[in-house]
């Protein structure tokens, strides 16, 4: 027998009070919906449901402990940006309000999780705009969120049906969407991508690499006599996006403070800089503001250096009381989700959340900085519309096959979408991941539009100038995912054990449990074939078969 996905905490568990016992768990009779999305089948499709027999099963088994709960889930979610709301500004507003609600009602994906950008970023349409653009404006008197209501003048974009449409307005209309259905909130943080240039050691937005540079770009670090001022300017956001009807949940101090190379937007910290940045700036202004309830992120990166960041900040004793948790990306590599980096900053820091706030397919047939190109040379129509693009293995980092600027090759091979969106959120919430956001929702066909030409997939992709949309197989799993993890779920203890017919990868699974007694199991199969497996819960277990390719979701009650 092969086993797979023994948590690496599982002693944890072993040695406290939770048991993990079969026989003591919850014990149903049957399912009460199994939902898949395959590559042969319907999205969502409906299964029969099977029935639940007594005794202990073998072969292939996912087990679940329902009793045994662990973190809470703060929901699945996407992200606002500027270019998804040019896109659909470029939708009659009826058709805008039918996508919008297949993003945000509950008849769609019924996201409860967000995020938006706080400025510019690579996904504005023409980038390079603040809430101050007045040098040296200390006091923030200029200060103003007008940049993100403005609007798209149909003048210079003529396919633009909804004029006034743009990024504030887009928020504002999913905002709606929720308060008519009266379901779960929507919870949104907000990130930076770059303070504005007078504060930064550059004094621009950013500077590309080059070869009188090194290729070394950069986004630039604060000037010392700003960092206050930054801190304010952050605060200022929540003021007014919280007048224009917008509660922000959660916020990062910057987005990516790596950097990015220079490519486009950014603003560079350390992991002691953001440390004393929040400790003796941010964290303070924001405990004495009317947004102290505010959840502030850390790092906002890759999840690769994720427990040298928490190390530094979750350590520190005066800084930790204003931190909710950190924010990490999956760019560090296309098959590595790095949940034993989870579990083990989870071990050292069990009160602080880890939530995924960007993944995305970051090279749609785009050619790299520094000039490393996709050699597969995809064309829009390979994705645009097509569903099996999507369900195998054709997206390409911008690494592929090529070492770059700290990049190694061997951690970015060609991917399937699905495979990657799935495998990432069931590993994260099986390793104590709080959440999970995808970056854009909406996209035109190209993947933009972007001021830096870094076209990206999106889960929908709309075609501008005939208003063709196309619900990529992302958008079904995402929604899928969504409607059975919802806000206030708890994680549980699950084991995955294979035959050997089955390889290492084959399959995936993961567990959650709301206060009514409903489990949720969602189950990735990423081979070519139907996969038969054993789901046991307590004393109890169910045949399962799980079609080739795909992803499904077991509804389970739990009560009598």
């Amino acid at each position: 027998m092969i086993r797979h996905t023994l948590l690496l905490s599982l002693a944890i568990v072993l040695t406290t009070s939770c048991s993990i016992d079969r026989d003591l768990a919850a014990a149903p009779s049957a399912t009460t919906e199994i939902l898949v999305t395959s590559e042969a089948g319907a999205p969502m499709e409906l299964m029969e449901n099977v029935e639940f027999s007594s005794g202990t099963a073998t072969g292939t088994v996912i087990s679940v402990w329902p009793d045994s709960t662990k973190q809470t889930v703060y929901g699945i979610g996407t992200s606002f940006t500027e270019s998804s709301a040019f896109v659909l500004a470029h939708l009659k507003p009826e058709r805008r309000r039918e996508v919008m609600r297949r993003i945000f009602g509950e008849e769609g994906a019924d996201f409860t999780l967000a995020r938006t950008h706080i400025g510019s970023c690579d996904f504005s349409v023409e980038g390079k705009y603040s809430y101050t653009e007045r040098p040296d404006d200390a006091g923030l008197e200029a200060f103003s969120i007008a940049p993100d209501e403005a609007g798209f003048d149909p003048a210079k974009h003529p396919g633009v049906r909804d004029p006034d449409y743009d990024l504030l307005p887009m928020i504002r209309e999913a905002l709606a969407i929720k308060q008519e259905q009266g379901g779960d909130e929507l919870r949104i943080i907000a990130s930076a991508w770059t303070a504005p240039p007078w504060m930064k050691d550059i004094e621009t937005w950013f500077i590309p690499g080059s070869e009188e540079n090194g290729w070394q770009g950069t986004g630039g670090e604060l000037k010392v006599e700003y960092e206050a001022v930054y801190a304010d300017y952050l605060v200022r956001y929540l003021d007014a996006y919280a007048s224009a009807g917008v509660d922000v949940w959660g916020l990062t101090p910057v987005n990516e403070p790596h950097g990015n190379g220079g490519h486009w937007e950014s603003l560079n910290f350390s992991p002691q800089s953001q440390n004393d940045f929040i400790k003796t700036h941010l964290g303070p202004q924001l405990a004495r503001s009317a947004h102290a309830d505010t959840r502030l992120l850390v790092y906002d990166q890759n999840r690769d250096g994720l427990e040298h960041w928490t190390d530094v900040i979750f350590a520190d004793p005066e800084t930790a009381p204003y931190v909710f948790g950190v924010a990490v990306h999956w760019y560090a590599s296309t098959f590595k989700v790095y949940e034993d980096a989870f579990d083990r900053v989870h071990a050292k820091f069990s009160d602080m959340a880890i939530i995924h706030t960007e993944g995305c397919i970051d090279n749609l047939g785009t050619a790299a900085p520094g000039g490393v190109a996709d050699p597969a040379g995809f064309q829009e129509s390979d994705w645009f519309g097509n569903d099996a693009f999507w369900w195998n293995p054709n997206a390409a980092d911008w690494a592929y096959s090529v070492d770059w600027q700290g990049v190694t090759a061997a951690d970015h091979p060609r991917y399937t979408p699905v495979h990657r969106y799935a495998r990432n959120i069931i590993l994260s919430l099986d390793h104590w991941g709080g959440g999970w956001v995808d970056w854009n929702i909406v996209l035109d066909s190209h993947g933009g539009p972007n001021h830096v030409g870094n076209f990206c997939g999106a889960p929908i992709m709309i075609e501008t100038e005939t208003g063709e949309i196309h619900y990529t197989p992302v958008y079904w799993v995402l929604a899928q995912f969504s409607r059975s993890i919802r806000p206030g779920d708890k994680a549980v203890w699950t084991r995955l054990e294979m035959s050997e017919e089955l390889k290492a990868g084959d399959l995936y699974a993961c567990a959650t449990v709301n206060a009514a007694g409903m489990l949720a199991v969602q189950v990735l199969n990423t081979s070519k074939r139907n996969v038969k497996y054993n789901l046991q819960i307590g004393g109890r277990f169910a045949e399962v078969e799980t079609p080739a390719n795909s992803v499904q979701t077991l509804n389970v009650s739990l009560g009598e």
